[in-house]
């Protein structure tokens, strides 16, 4: 291959990765693991249950030392459950789940952490329902009787 074929092929590659990095900033940074949502990390998200208005934090002051809030990037758009928030304390944005703010316990170090579920009393793991599988429900199995043979 020649010199100029090499390096032609390496800023296309380059430039793919850039565009692919900067796709993903767009997306929420949270996957499921299990029955809980996990941070791009791997570590578990919380909500807390002083947050008592939809898309609003209270976690403020000492607070976010120990649960700092999941800061969502400038390029960042909302998606599907997913909403950002505006913080009070310092106007940056913050992602939320069904309206409740997501934050990190900072004692989840490395992939896999989620240790801070019901500290206080008042926080919380967020769950998710467990990914659907092909099988049929029991619904679905069991017939239901019609309205002819409930008459009989």
């Amino acid at each position: 291959m020649s010199k100029y074929l090499m390096i032609g092929m390496s800023l296309f590659l380059a430039a793919n990765a850039a565009f692919a990095a900067e796709v993903k900033k767009e997306e929420p940074p949270f996957r499921q693991r299990g029955d809980i949502l996990v941070e791009i990390k791997g570590r578990g998200v919380y909500t807390y249950d002083g947050d008592k208005v939809a898309n609003q934090s209270d976690c403020l002051g000492q607070c976010v030392l120990l649960w700092p809030p999941v800061y969502a990037e400038d390029e960042a758009k909302p998606k599907g459950s997913f909403t950002i928030l505006v913080r009070k304390d310092n106007g940056k944005r913050q992602w939320a789940f069904k309206g409740k703010p997501l934050y990190r316990w900072v004692s989840d170090l490395k992939r896999g952490d989620a240790g801070g579920d019901g500290v206080a009393g008042v926080w919380r793991l967020v769950k998710v329902f467990p990914k659907p599988t092909s099988q049929p429900s029991a619904e679905k199995i069991i017939e239901k009787p019609s309205e002819a043979s409930k008459q009989k």
